[in-house]
């Protein structure tokens, strides 16, 4: 297993490096300009992932606000033209849009059916000595239950992280103190924009709140989050909220992954990437935002055919803004994975079509607005197939 190495000066290099690529990407429709693609690399989880938000300065802006501009997304690359039939996959998302979609201005207040926040306390060890669980940690996630909760009801769950600088109060708040996030959350499930789901806020903070500031101890402890993830924290909620598992058992995990997403921005997508290397077992669908991992398409290839999934089995739904510092890197990424010649990656709008789309908004920098539009429009296509 490649261990992680994250030092601010080799993000820098490794940048560079990205930002130099050797192969010719895939144009997405209406290109004129040739783009860089992957970049030589040492393959090497914690040296690319140091590129996700050092490429300048690499504190993360998800708590500030900035006066937007009008920008023009890119569209969503075309389908692949060997994609299997619809009837051999499963297919419980929508469309991708061909540009985000604008979160409404009257999102940010409090609708007139608001779900609710309840704090979720869960026992796991501190992460790195989990394998022989010599210190026991107790530790808080949030959960997000829609309007109507009912345990008469299955809902879909989907695990948002939060980036560097923050905690799992950072994105939603808490229920005595609840940000425009959940809001606007709570109006899309009552315009019917998005199903009514569980979203879980967790932290991989460790023994300190303030871990996720030190930018070289996040990349490691995001690489190492998925042992908490899937033995700790999903039995923890799926245990005592009403979702698809039938029990929380390892094999009851993996039966109901189609259930299942992850996601963040900026650390939160290195974390979103750590999950896609380490847990695909139990997630199908993955949001990364402003934040890549490895800009070697074949080494993402590589992480899937080690899992013994196929390319059916998992959609991952990617966006950035143009203006974002993370944004080349980021790109080089989602552009490599898409050139691997195997098709283990295929652009696509749709789960019938392939299972890699990209989102960009012209303008749009590291920071709150930018993350909360990408997760609203994600939200909006994952399990949003009746639509």
């Amino acid at each position: 297993m490649r261990k992680m190495t994250a030092v601010l000066t080799g993000a820098l290099m490794i940048f560079t490096l990205a930002a130099c690529g050797k192969e010719e990407a895939p144009s997405l429709p209406g290109e004129s300009t040739e783009l860089g693609g992957s970049a030589e690399s040492d393959r090497s989880a914690g040296a690319d992932s140091a590129a996700s938000s050092a490429q300048e300065d690499p504190k993360e802006t998800e708590g500030a606000s900035a006066d937007m501009g009008d920008g023009q997304t890119e569209k969503n690359p075309g389908s692949h033209a060997g994609a299997a039939d619809e009837g051999d996959k499963t297919n419980l998302s929508g469309t991708v849009p061909e540009e985000l979609e604008y979160i409404p201005a009257e999102y940010n207040s409090p609708s007139e059916h608001p779900g609710t926040l309840e704090k979720l306390t869960y026992q796991t060890w501190e992460s790195f000595s989990y394998e022989e669980q010599a210190q026991e940690l107790t530790k808080e996630a949030w959960v997000y239950l829609p309007y109507g909760y009912s345990e008469e009801q299955k809902y879909n769950v989907f695990y948002l992280s939060h980036g560097g600088w923050s905690n799992e109060t950072t994105i939603m708040g808490t229920d005595q103190s609840p940000r425009s996030f959940k809001h606007v959350i709570d109006h899309a499930i009552e315009d019917e924009k998005i199903q009514p789901l569980i979203i879980v806020l967790p932290t991989y903070n460790n023994t300190s709140s303030g871990d996720s500031g030190d930018y070289s101890l996040a990349l490691l402890l995001t690489d190492r989050f998925h042992n908490e993830l899937v033995n700790d924290l999903i039995p923890a909620v799926e245990g005592r909220y009403s979702t698809y598992v039938e029990d929380t058992s390892r094999e009851g995990l993996m039966a109901s992954r189609d259930h299942r997403g992850f996601g963040g921005f900026s650390m939160g997508s290195v974390n979103t990437w750590c999950t896609f290397r380490y847990a695909l077992d139990y997630f199908r669908y993955f949001m990364p935002m402003s934040g890549s991992y490895s800009t070697d398409g074949g080494y993402m290839a590589e992480l899937v055919k080690e899992s013994g999934h196929d390319p059916d089995d998992f959609f991952i739904f990617a966006a950035s803004g143009t203006d974002d510092f993370a944004y080349s890197a980021f790109r080089s990424q989602i552009m490599a994975m898409g050139s691997v010649p195997d098709g283990t990656f295929r652009f696509a709008d749709n789960e019938a079509d392939g299972n890699l789309s990209f989102l960009e908004r012209e303008g749009y920098v590291h920071d709150a607005t930018a993350s909360e539009e990408y997760t609203y429009n994600g939200l909006c296509f994952f399990w949003n197939g009746a639509q």
